[in-house]
């Protein structure tokens, strides 16, 4: 992966709980079988925002930026821009560029550390 960063969660991509919802529920009427809800599809805005608040979550660190999101046969992919060190003057900060990989019910699956850049540094192809 030459000097990127990638972290794989578990296939679920949640953090395992004493019990879910449904078991909850179920326990509660008397172990009838309940119908679980159908879920609608997540919608790019949704997809963004997930992407973000996981990120966050797992670097300690709010992201800066969305420069790319695309849906994916497993869900969505964004290209999430964070700042990794901050200095004076303010275009010589340190960013990293994240790809994160959310499934389609919009839990992290995946996130790599794609190239790290100085703030004021402009792409040129």
């Amino acid at each position: 992966m030459g000097g990127s960063q990638r972290r794989d969660l578990d296939g679920t991509g949640r953090p395992k709980t004493s019990g879910s919802r449904r078991e909850a529920a179920r326990a509660g009427r008397g172990g009838e079988q309940e119908r679980e809800p159908v879920s609608r599809p997540l919608a790019m805005g949704g997809a963004m925002r997930e992407a973000t608040e996981q990120l966050a979550g797992l670097l300690g660190t709010r992201p800066e930026s969305v420069s790319a999101v695309k849906r994916t046969e497993e869900g969505w992919q964004a290209d999430v821009e964070v700042l990794e060190i901050s200095r004076v003057p303010d275009t010589t900060s340190v960013m990293a560029s994240y790809r994160v990989r959310l499934d389609e019910e919009g839990r992290l699956t995946e996130y790599e550390r794609r190239r790290r850049y100085a703030r004021g540094q402009i792409d040129r192809k």
